[in-house]
């Protein structure tokens, strides 16, 4: 596939992005971390595609992002110490496991990255996304370095220079019965 990239300042950017993504096709976005594969979550062909992409494990989940708060309440159990968290590191660099209201678990983030958000909410609010790299290799912080490594299966990139970042997020899981576990140190320190 032949990646078309838009400089994050070109005004036809996120319409472009957001149609690609809602066509089922992935879509490399800057994030306040690092960049990103983002799929439609209704459209199981093109998670899939991020798991081939990645040469990822198809058991390991891959997380949301989220264009706010409101969108995770309506589908997971926030308990109260991860609202103060989220209060605190949202939008952000934390990635907080949730119980789902409909069983199982999800990871949510929201990113603090204004162009991301917007792709985001115009996709309804939530995506499947995930690092913009071979899995175990290190995260693509630059356009460049996200479509060497997955562009063959990305249709479109947003390309926003350096991404401010370049830590992965931290990764936290709110389970009712245990309380909060920290799965991973990133870039919010906890």
């Amino acid at each position: 596939m032949n990646t078309k990239v838009y400089k994050s300042s070109d005004e036809n950017a996120v319409d472009e992005a957001v149609a690609s993504i809602k066509y089922g096709n992935l879509a490399i976005i800057p994030t306040d971390t690092v960049y990103g594969v983002a799929a439609y979550p209704e459209i199981g062909a093109a998670i899939e595609k991020i798991y081939e992409a990645k040469a990822r494990d198809g058991k390991k989940p891959i997380a949301f992002l989220a264009s706010d708060i409101d969108v995770i309440e309506r589908l997971a159990n926030i308990s109260e110490e991860s609202i103060q968290l989220a209060d605190k590191h949202w939008p952000g660099a934390l990635t907080l496991i949730l119980q789902m209201k409909s069983g199982g678990y999800e990871g949510f983030r929201i990113p603090d990255h204004n162009l991301a958000r917007e792709i985001i909410r115009q996709c309804g609010g939530l995506l499947k996304v995930t690092s913009a790299n071979l899995s175990g290799e290190p995260d693509t912080c630059t356009a460049e370095s996200a479509i060497a490594a997955i562009g063959d299966y990305a249709d479109i990139c947003i390309d926003d220079g350096k991404s401010p970042g370049g830590i992965a997020s931290t990764v936290i899981k709110d389970d009712p019965e245990k309380g909060l576990t920290i799965l991973r140190q990133g870039s919010v320190k906890i």
